[in-house]
């Protein structure tokens, strides 16, 4: 028991730093948590969204478009010069065409939303995640605060100790009594050395 309240005693003087323990879970990765959590569906969506909005789908979409529109007009300019030869499949004003863009938007855009859906599923996560080790953070510092506070007092009560045995008085009796003894060994070795250079006698 004894031996117990010791070891606790002797724990406390090493401060809070001594004490406090790092039995929090590990920091999470957003970004590798996030794909791993993924669906197939998501990960669909996540394709088409990239593939949606980018510029090489803007410009192969463009040229389909422009290809469509001026392979029509010619279909119906030659068919005035030639009749009874094929005739355009989607006539000005393109109705065909305005139909097959009103289901590529139909379908794209719930397949974009769902993937910002997912995004903002990831950004709430990234904001848990960053409140957790901001936590964290405020508790280990609030430990390393009050660790520096726990070694000031340890100094200062060090400092006046040191202090304390230096204007003692019966320190300060001692040092002057040994002071003393030491100058009368000095002032009696310099005598007997004058006895000695007296005496002729080599020291």
């Amino acid at each position: 028991m004894q031996r117990r309240t010791a070891v606790s005693e002797r724990t406390q003087q090493l401060g809070p730093a001594a004490l406090y323990r790092h039995d929090h879970p590990p920091v999470r990765n957003v970004a590798v948590e996030a794909v791993h959590r993924r669906n197939l569906g998501q990960m669909v969506a996540d394709q088409v969204a990239a593939l949606v909005g980018s510029w090489p789908f803007i410009i192969v979409q463009s040229l389909l478009l422009f290809a469509w529109i001026a392979f029509n007009v010619y279909l119906i300019a030659y068919v005035r010069m030639h009749p009874g030869a094929w005739k355009a499949w989607d006539p000005y004003p393109f109705i065909l065409l305005n139909l097959v863009l009103s289901f590529q938007a139909a379908y794209t855009g719930p397949v974009v939303m769902m993937s910002q859906n997912r995004q903002a599923q990831k950004d709430r996560l990234a904001s848990e995640v960053d409140f957790e080790i901001n936590r964290k953070a405020e508790e280990e510092i609030e430990v390393i605060m009050k660790h520096l506070a726990h070694q000031d007092r340890l100094i200062l009560d060090a400092i006046a100790r040191l202090e304390a045995l230096k204007t003692a008085p019966p320190v300060a009796e001692v040092a002057t009594k040994v002071g003393e003894i030491l100058r009368h060994v000095e002032a009696n070795d310099r005598r007997i050395l004058g006895l000695m250079a007296k005496m002729g006698v080599e020291g």
